[in-house]
């Protein structure tokens, strides 16, 4: 099976956050755009704030083919993982897989999302990106990567200037905090200054954000509270991201 594709089913649910927005925007602007316009764009961010979740849920949305890349793998693992993605054949080699994969992408409409892109920044890979995208005659590719991919993509001339957009994912703000709220604590009534702390806390990141709504809800569960205001924030175990101090040696 797909790497990570056994998520998508797990997230049908998915709040609307404006990660989750800004990538179907940009899905469908590439789609979508004028003839002789470059089919290419990137998504990037921090880790944490959301991006493969929002690449899972618009892959349903937009029946895309959305692999997500490992360090490990090779040229070959590459095509053959989008072809598991399409559900098609691979062929006899790289070479004949490019041709494939192409010609899927045309007679499918399908954007191709390729996530952790940032693992891709090698002149191997950037060259088979390129003729992936070639073979397709101009299908829909998302890079979807890293905050520095815009830079580390700006080394490779025939991927850096078939971009059509650059999108950067954004932050958590206090509107997406209540709705992961609602999400993950239901039953809990949050105070906005609870919330708030929670965004502060876990500096906008919002996979923290979930860890850490996570940790009020064990709270409020333990102490059989309905209602978490101002003052119930100290005696929450926060997650602020930071390595806990070495231990001293005990004797």
């Amino acid at each position: 099976m797909l790497d990570g594709m056994e998520k998508i089913n797990l997230v049908k649910n998915v709040a609307p956050l404006r990660n989750v927005l800004l990538l179907g925007s940009l899905i469908r602007a590439v789609a979508g755009r004028d003839e002789g316009m470059p089919g290419m764009a990137c998504f990037h961010g921090f880790s944490g704030y959301g991006k493969t979740q929002a690449a899972l849920y618009n892959t349903q949305a937009t029946r895309a083919c959305w692999v997500e890349v490992k360090s490990c793998w090779t040229r070959k693992t590459l095509v053959e993982k989008i072809c598991l993605g399409l559900r098609i054949p691979p062929g006899r080699n790289v070479a004949e897989t490019v041709e494939i994969i192409g010609k899927e992408l045309v007679q499918s409409g399908k954007p191709l999302l390729l996530d952790e892109a940032h693992i891709l920044c090698t002149d191997s890979m950037m060259k088979l990106v390129h003729d992936i995208y070639e073979s397709s005659h101009g299908a829909s590719i998302i890079l979807i990567g890293e905050e520095l991919l815009p830079q580390m993509l700006s080394k490779y001339e025939r991927i850096h200037n078939r971009m059509l957009d650059w999108v950067a994912a954004q932050p958590a703000d206090l509107r997406e905090v209540g709705i992961l709220a609602s999400l993950k604590c239901p039953g809990i009534s949050i105070s906005e200054e609870v919330l708030q702390h929670t965004i502060v806390t876990s500096q906008a990141v919002a996979r923290r954000i979930v860890s850490n709504l996570a940790k009020v809800k064990d709270y409020a569960r333990i102490e059989g509270k309905r209602e978490i205001g101002v003052p119930d924030i100290p005696n929450i175990k926060w997650m602020a991201g930071a390595a806990p101090s070495p231990r001293g040696i005990l004797g």
